[in-house]
């Protein structure tokens, strides 16, 4: 079985969110059917229905969160040496070529990458065109509006 990289803080994130699944949702969501299931006629009552339906979402979410985490190849980004190169967990520094607007990104797994706090996914077009470049280097990047080229500041392992 292939394992995915996730990053220290990314598998910490995980197993905070399957923690609150198995002590706060899960008890809460059998605590809601109780109620439900005391009022009566199940074929008709919507609370039962919406806890059943909740308890489905947090059983499937605890079994995905699990296989991942079992397959997880942990990554500190703090411990790597990879020459320069930017790779997997690195933190790029970048100026798009033509505006000249600087940007800086670390690359983590599917499950940590948010934008807005400049964490991209590994498999997105902008981390695989940086992947194996180094300081000094350009990337080309298709993007949705066209092919940008960003030439790489920097790169840090933090």
């Amino acid at each position: 079985m292939a394992t995915i990289p996730v990053t220290k803080r990314g598998a910490e994130m995980l197993k905070a969110e399957l923690h609150k699944l198995k002590t706060i949702e899960r008890p809460g969501v059998i605590q809601a059917i109780a109620e439900a299931r005391a009022q009566g006629d199940l074929s008709e009552n919507a609370d039962y229905d919406a806890a059943k339906e909740r308890q489905g979402f947090i059983e499937g979410r605890i079994a995905e969160i699990e296989g991942k985490l079992s397959i997880a190849q942990i990554i500190d980004p703090s411990g790597l040496d990879a020459g320069g190169r930017v790779v997997f967990g690195s933190t790029v520094e970048l100026e798009e070529q033509n505006t000249g607007e600087q940007v800086k990104y670390q690359i983590v797994g599917e499950d940590e990458a948010d934008l807005k706090l400049g964490l991209i996914n590994i498999s997105s077009p902008i981390a695989r065109a940086l992947i194996g470049k180094e300081e000094g280097d350009v990337a080309d990047v298709q993007a949705p509006g066209g092919l940008k080229s960003y030439e790489i500041i920097g790169v840090r392992y933090e």
